[in-house]
């Protein structure tokens, strides 16, 4: 497949482009410079003669490259990827750097030579030697999540508006604000989006594809002390400071926590505390690959906080849990057709396939059980969320390809 490949410089660009999320925002999306990105894309879709291409009141970009083929009942497919970036690190101002050639030594980052990118820590480096390696300065991020998937889908794009003789299903394209807080599927208009299948292009390592994620629920404990005057607190005051100390001190350690748990374990995590004397309030977000075992950590977890509310008798919680999402899995299993083909166009591409499950969501999760089963597929980011993150050109170009190989796989079968 001979591709003129646009991606790197469409990466390149759109990470210089800040577009982080906000979890404590309640607008919709949550920072309105997603919107920044979006107007972008949208401009480049219709540059590319994709004339309804257009960006909802909600940050949403949705666009359709109509299919170009004689058979009918071809299903409409959707490649999908979420514009904002994680506020877990520094977003602002990102310096896109790249290595050419790597030759498998450390990569020490110029604004910030603390900051580096350790062969040793990062065994996907091993696999990279001769490529072209794209990292951010040591200040920000990078964006690669998900600006990598990005970029690769308007790749893809692009390369059948350039070849309208290679034939193709019917795409829709789907960006979404948000998603690294949780809410990228929040405002979908499923109905207007018109797909029968998707694919999220939010992968980490060359060749992956997950049908599995984690199910995924959020708690909020909210805790009532009892304050009074420090200086005459004597058999009074029930200080919510330490009421939620104590709870985070109760929490297991040894299991049921990110730091000592892997594969196909699940855990409590502890997101956020809040709390004067007066009272508290905590967040939790509560994993597993099963359903029914995330109701027994939910249940786990109040147990400790009901024995904590033993030492304080005149204080009061309240345990509300929010589902967040399900098992992409419980979803997928009824149509494997899409997850095959996914197989059949990584394999095209000359890659190995590594079929596994995420250790978390992605819109895909969300976007399955409202109706459009949806597995995730590499886009080539590594140690996302961090300063440490980077991918890999060649990687992309084969990410490009795959989205290529599965549209057209899904009109050759049809």
């Amino acid at each position: 497949m001979n591709i003129d490949y646009t991606v790197v410089d469409r990466f390149l660009k759109y990470v210089q482009i800040d577009t982080q999320s906000d979890v404590h925002s309640a607008t919709i999306p949550s920072t309105m410079k997603q919107k920044d990105l979006a107007k972008v894309l949208v401009a480049e879709l219709q540059d590319m003669g994709i004339a309804d291409a257009a960006v909802d009141e909600w940050g949403y970009v949705y666009a359709t490259l109509p299919a170009n083929t004689d058979k009918d009942n071809v299903p409409t497919i959707c490649f999908c990827s979420h514009m904002d970036t994680s506020p877990d690190a520094p977003g602002k101002d990102v310096k896109p750097i790249i290595h050419r050639n790597y030759q498998g030594a450390d990569l020490v980052l110029p604004d910030d030579n603390s900051v580096v990118i350790k062969a040793s820590e990062h065994k996907d480096l091993n696999a990279q030697f001769g490529n072209d390696i794209i990292t951010a300065s040591g200040l920000t991020l990078l964006g690669a999540d998900n600006k990598a998937g990005v970029a690769e889908i308007m790749d893809a794009m692009y390369y059948f508006t350039q070849n309208p003789e290679v034939k193709h299903a019917e795409l829709r394209i789907l960006f979404t604000p948000d998603e690294e807080i949780g809410r990228g599927a929040d405002k979908v208009d499923i109905k207007k989006l018109g797909a029968d299948f998707g694919y999220t292009i939010d992968g980490e390592t060359l060749g992956s594809i997950e049908d599995e994620t984690f199910s995924a629920d959020g708690v909020e404990i909210e805790i009532t002390g009892v304050s009074a005057h420090p200086g005459f607190a004597m058999g009074k005051m029930e200080n919510g400071v330490k009421i939620a100390g104590d709870i985070l001190a109760n929490l297991p350690k040894d299991r049921l926590s990110p730091e000592s748990t892997s594969d196909r374990d699940g855990f409590i995590h502890p997101l956020e505390c809040n709390s004067t004397s007066e009272g508290a309030k905590l967040t939790f977000i509560i994993r597993s690959f099963k359903d029914a075992e995330l109701m027994m950590f939910e249940s786990e977890l109040e147990n400790i906080v009901k024995n904590v509310m033993h030492n304080y008798p005149e204080s009061t919680y309240k345990f509300t849990i929010t589902e967040q999402y399900r098992n992409m899995k419980n979803v997928l299993d009824q149509h494997p057709e899409v997850a095959d083909n996914a197989v059949k166009a990584i394999l095209r591409a000359d890659i190995p396939v590594k079929r596994g499950s995420i250790r978390g969501g992605t819109d895909g999760s969300r976007l399955s059980f409202m109706g459009l089963p949806c597995p995730n597929i590499f886009a080539g980011e590594h140690a996302f969320h961090s300063k440490k993150e980077w991918v890999s050109v060649q990687d992309m170009q084969k990410a490009v390809q795959t989205i290529i190989n599965l549209a057209m796989i899904w009109e050759e079968e049809a």
